[in-house]
């Protein structure tokens, strides 16, 4: 419908140039100059009123006058008419359009809210859907709003900081909100702002510093994502356990084995083991014990060596291994007893 009074505009327009140009060419056949026959178009289109450039002493330029001014205030007057309609069914349609959204954010249940869609934004809201999980963008960005509208997805063009927008987004029912804007200061205080409004909400928070970490775990957030640091482990993956990174990468297959996983609630993860760490040293079957069904450990690459075998529970984790684990809800925290050298007391 809407390009439908695209196109009547576009046709008024063409008519419009098209009597303009016939006009200012019968003028100029006439003896008139250029500028003369131009002025005269315009000002008889438009109806200004001004006096005649040039006496019209002949029938033949009086009757191009009187077809000038009939097809061209007709033409004006179509314009108009398809110019107004177009503006107002466009407002229109964005005002019902923003109804019928916020109508339907208003029904979500057990949802995710995303604040930001920037590339971490995008990608996450496309594992959502493709996870076929409900989930709500909030993003003040007109553009970045859009971009998420053209897709289908809901959302609210507002500024998550704000506690109206949260409450907008339905975080009272919500089951998680992921903060993943590029600024740190703002994810800090969207997650003390939502831990406020849903103390039992399940905060993820994106960090650009690692010193942020400690600061929006203690505004409330469940897990810290630290896309740099997570970029480094990737890395260090391939190069340390190079057979389990290549079984691991991202063609159509593993696409499609992660996304069952999803419908599964389950996730995999490559960590390589460090020294010191608080799982390093022990047995396979101790650390999924000690994980309480949090995860389990599906493969090992041991140092130095380039298969991945099937660890029995009694295998050791030693330094350097790379270790392939099934992960539950709630594993980034214990993950890191792998990643990182346990902490004196």
């Amino acid at each position: 419908m809407a390009l439908g009074r695209a196109k009547n505009l576009i046709y008024g327009v063409v008519f419009l140039l098209a009597i303009g140009a016939l006009a200012v060419t019968a003028y100029m056949l006439n003896g008139w100059s250029f500028n003369d026959a131009i002025f005269m178009t315009v000002v008889t289109i438009f109806t200004v009123g001004y006096d005649e450039v040039r006496p019209l002493d002949t029938i033949l330029l009086r009757v191009i006058t009187i077809a000038l001014i009939v097809l061209g205030c007709t033409t004006m007057i179509y314009l108009t008419g398809a110019l107004v309609q177009f503006i107002t069914f466009t407002e229109l349609q964005q005002l019902f359009g923003n109804t019928r959204m916020n109508k339907q954010i208003a029904l979500l249940k057990n949802h995710v809210i995303i604040c930001g869609f920037g590339r971490i934004g995008t990608i996450l809201a496309k594992e959502l859907q493709a996870g076929k999980s409900d989930f709500v963008i909030i993003e003040p960005n007109a553009e970045r709003f859009a971009e998420a509208k053209a897709l289908g997805y809901l959302g609210i063009h507002a500024d998550a900081i704000e506690e109206s927008s949260l409450k907008q987004a339905g975080i009272d029912c919500a089951r998680a909100i992921a903060t993943v804007v590029s600024s740190d200061p703002v994810n800090v205080f969207v997650t003390l702002t939502a831990r406020s409004l849903n103390n039992s909400i399940f905060i993820v928070a994106r960090g650009e510093e690692p010193s942020t970490e400690r600061k929006l775990f203690q505004a409330g957030a469940n897990a810290v994502v630290l896309p740099a640091h997570i970029g480094a482990e990737q890395v260090a993956s391939m190069i340390l356990s190079p057979s389990i990174a290549g079984v691991t990468e991202y063609n159509e297959r593993r696409r499609q084995m992660e996304l069952d996983l999803q419908t599964l609630g389950l996730e995999m993860a490559i960590v390589a083991a460090a020294e010191g760490s608080a799982f390093t040293g022990l047995t396979v079957q101790e650390i999924e014990r000690q994980a309480g069904g949090t995860f389990f450990i599906v493969a090992i690459e041991q140092a130095g060596t380039r298969t991945a075998d099937r660890p029995l529970p009694s295998t050791c984790i030693k330094a350097g291994d790379g270790v392939t684990i099934l992960c539950r809800s709630g594993w980034p925290n214990l993950l890191y007893k792998f990643g990182e050298p346990q902490r004196a007391a």
